[in-house]
């Protein structure tokens, strides 16, 4: 090509990134790997091969992990734990520093290796996988240094069993292993099957950074090997990955009183304005769908474009399309690299073969191998399969809107909820759109920004838990005091003489009004001497339904503001401290004790604590590489299903409703099983507090019969249990169906009257951290 030609076509020539250093610790290692298991490799067994998709070439022979290996990992890492976290946060800082240095100083041979291996091109590792993996453990290192004087209450968990995934490996990794280490946990990671060796590359620099054997241990296998790291004896499992898996995942460990964070599957909407900058946001949709040849679970894959704008808008797009470069991942001019195996290549030839919209592909040539062109599909309706079903490939679809608000119920029209973008030039349009959508991360002008001081994660069966910022590193500790082993709370047992002359028929409060309970039954209740005081209604799923349905039709509560909501928190307080001595009497007939007036005492100044909360447990703007700002903003899960305490009948009730509804929440409350009567008179008092109707339900009647409906009720985003009756494994298997996020007691107690019975851990479980990312600047 003559000088002449290259200035009238502007063709890029071919720019490629030598393999050579690469390849030669690989045949350094011997071709074959065992695992990383205390320090030191473990010697090659059988397994499988990693081959390089972009040639099909055999990169190395990699061991599958029996049982013996991944025991022996969660030993060797149960064992370095408590020396590890004795370090103390100054002595972790030092190794993760380490850690990062060492990645800098090699970021050219993890680059190469992680193009070889996942098939990417070499630019984004080089530009975006590698720095953001060093910046997690910088970023960390920090953490680890302040963690002493910040996190004072909080201690390691333990061991973590992590997995990670094949599309960003390395860089997953430092995401879960960083925050890990930093608050004194080791860790068992299993990398992904197809894409292991920059985990055993990391491997090779935690040996010399000098790292306390133990610390970190690699195995590697397939996903049997995942579900024996799932099974093992850990104290947390972190998984990225598909939202199948994550289902099974959450089923597996209920019950097991451990901790979890899911990052699963998106369909992320990127919605275009008509006044937005169009090249713009086509140059941003490339890099939101065709980066990492779209296998990445924020990918912007769903294009939602306002009509006036959709013809010339899918013009210039398919033009652009026409003018991306495929081939060699390792060629630095390359915009698309090869799909990560046959098998991914496959599945998505599938899901497109069957589309019932106007299929382009883009003009350009396709090399041979695991390749798949970038495609457009478009005329597609919003309830289309391919509209709602991850593709996890270099394919987007498409579809119009007339209106903001369509705009918006379009956007949340999908299962998931991990990511958004949207484009617009109004500001005020951007901000207001915002925070309508349902998702764990937006990005206003922009798309796949990230950072570690910033919140990663998502909502509905996009997961649940954060990894980067306060919020992913505090998902590694908990409290410093472990609680103690519950006993079951049961009901004083007597005859069944009727209370008085004139009965008053308790009922059940559904939005905002006295209910008769579907099923028609009410059971004694006995005070400690046998004496009949009262009957409680007894609640079934049917009930639960129409609470669930109450709560969900007063979802304004969300949209007041947080005085408004204090106001009424705080008149709830006054009204209830004015029947002090009423209720102080019934809860010590109730439970047979004398704590009845400081119970109320406590419940009246709860409610006035979360008052105060209301308009003060907010967000705040983190401090991230770029000229803007990414917002960290706390918002209400929306309806949360709770069973209250047995223990403490009025105050456990009013300790787990007045945070959720401080936040915004709604809630559908199980009052204590043997002592309901307390929550039944209290409903008197909510309905003189202006709590408008549907924001507090209450039921009463068996945890074990209403914990699996509530569990599994797919219009409740979360589930809290904190019943005598351990219900644990119940709550949690149950969340699996639309993986609510769930906050159980594991049969352990909780001081209600103390420290423990409130504050920042219960604002916490009632929030979702939803992360705006806003440029600015011309």
């Amino acid at each position: 090509m003559t000088v002449k030609e290259i200035f009238e076509t502007m063709d890029y020539g071919p720019a490629p990134e030598s393999a050579g250093d690469a390849l030669a610790w690989i045949v350094d290692q011997g071709s074959r790997f065992g695992h990383f298991i205390d320090g030191a490799f473990t010697e090659p067994g059988e397994g499988f091969d990693s081959r390089n998709p972009a040639t099909d070439e055999v990169l190395a022979t990699l061991t599958q992990a029996t049982q013996a290996d991944v025991d022996a990992a969660v030993a060797a890492a149960r064992k370095a734990q408590p020396k590890w976290e004795k370090l103390g946060g100054p002595g972790r800082a030092r190794y993760l520093y380490a850690l990062a240095r060492l990645l800098q100083k090699h970021a050219r041979l993890f680059a190469v290796l992680e193009t070889l291996d996942n098939g990417k091109p070499i630019r984004e590792s080089r530009d975006i996988d590698i720095p953001l993996a060093q910046r997690h453990f910088y970023y960390h290192a920090g953490m680890a240094q302040l963690m002493d004087s910040e996190l004072p209450d909080a201690r390691a968990l333990g061991v973590c069993g992590q997995i990670v995934p094949w599309n960003f490996p390395l860089l997953m990794l430092a995401w879960k292993i960083a925050p890990a280490l930093a608050m004194g946990n080791t860790v068992v990671l299993k990398p992904a099957e197809w894409t292991s060796l920059t985990a055993l590359l990391f491997a090779d620099i935690c040996q010399q950074a000098g790292l306390p054997k133990g610390v970190v241990n690699i195995v590697t296998g397939d996903g049997a090997v995942g579900e024996r790291v799932v099974a093992a004896e850990v104290d947390k499992i972190a998984f990225t990955g598909s939202t199948e898996v994550g289902r099974k995942i959450r089923a597996a460990t209920a019950g097991r009183g451990i901790s979890l964070t899911l990052e699963l599957g998106g369909k992320s909407p990127y919605i275009v304005f008509e006044d937005a900058d169009i090249d713009s946001a086509i140059e941003g949709l490339v890099d939101a769908i065709w980066f990492n040849q779209g296998q990445v679970c924020c990918a912007g894959s769903r294009l939602l474009v306002q009509e006036g704008i959709a013809e010339v808008f899918h013009e210039r797009l398919r033009t652009r399309m026409d003018k991306l470069r495929i081939g060699d991942p390792l060629d630095k001019c390359i915009d698309v690299g090869a799909l990560v195996d046959p098998e991914q290549l496959r599945r998505v030839e599938a899901l497109v073969s069957g589309s019932d919209g106007t299929v382009y592909r883009a003009n350009c040539d396709l090399p041979e191998g695991c390749y798949y062109p970038p495609t457009l599909i478009y005329g597609l309706s919003p309830a289309s399969p391919l509209m709602q079903e991850e593709i996890f490939g270099p394919v987007l679809v498409s579809t119009t809107f007339r209106t903001p608000s369509e705009a918006v119920e379009v956007a949340n029209n999908t299962r998931y909820g991990l990511a958004a973008s949207l484009w617009s030039e109004n500001i005020n349009t951007a901000l207001d759109i915002a925070p309508q959508l349902v998702a764990g991360v937006v990005w206003v002008n922009g798309t796949n920004m990230f950072d570690a001081a910033a919140g990663f994660g998502g909502v509905r069966e996009s997961g649940f838990g954060r990894e980067g910022g306060w919020e992913g590193l505090r998902a590694y500790t908990r409290p410093v005091e472990d609680a103690k082993p519950q006993t079951p709370v049961v009901a004083f047992e007597g005859d069944s003489a009727e209370p008085q002359p004139v009965d008053r028929t308790a009922k059940l409060y559904i939005g905002g009004k006295q209910a008769r309970p579907d099923g028609g039954y009410a059971r004694n209740v006995f005070d400690a001497k046998g004496a009949l005081i009262g009957q409680a209604p007894i609640a079934n799923r049917k009930d639960i339904r129409n609470a669930v349905e109450a709560a969900r039709s007063a979802g304004g509560w969300a949209k007041a503001t947080a005085h408004n909501r204090a106001q009424v928190l705080y008149f709830i307080g006054e009204n209830l401290s004015a029947r002090a001595g009423e209720f102080a009497t019934l809860i010590d007939r109730l439970t047979g004790g004398k704590s009845g007036k400081s119970e109320v005492e406590t419940a009246v100044n709860r409610l006035f604590t979360y008052a105060a909360w209301a308009d003060k447990f907010d967000g705040d703007v983190r401090s991230v590489p770029m000229r803007g700002v990414a917002l960290a903003m706390n918002e209400p899960c929306g309806v949360i299903g709770a069973l209250c305490p047995d223990e403490a009948p009025l105050l456990g009730l009013i300790s787990v409703m007045a945070p959720a509804i401080a936040m915004g929440n709604r809630v559908v409350l199980v009052a204590s099983e043997p002592f309901p009567l307390a929550a039944l008179d209290f409903y008197q008092v909510l309905e003189t507090s202006d709590v408008p109707g549907g924001v507090v339900n209450i039921l009463t009647g068996s945890h074990t019969e209403l914990a699996p409906t509530l569990a599994t009720h797919m219009d409740v985003e979360s589930v809290w249990s904190f019943s005598s009756t351990d219900l644990a494994q119940t709550i949690e298997n149950g969340a699996a169906g639309n993986l609510k996020r769930t906050w159980v007691n594991n049969a352990k107690t909780r001081d209600w009257q103390g420290p423990a019975g409130e504050g920042r851990a219960f604002l916490e479980a009632a929030t979702e951290v939803k992360t705006v990312w806003v440029p600015y600047g011309a």
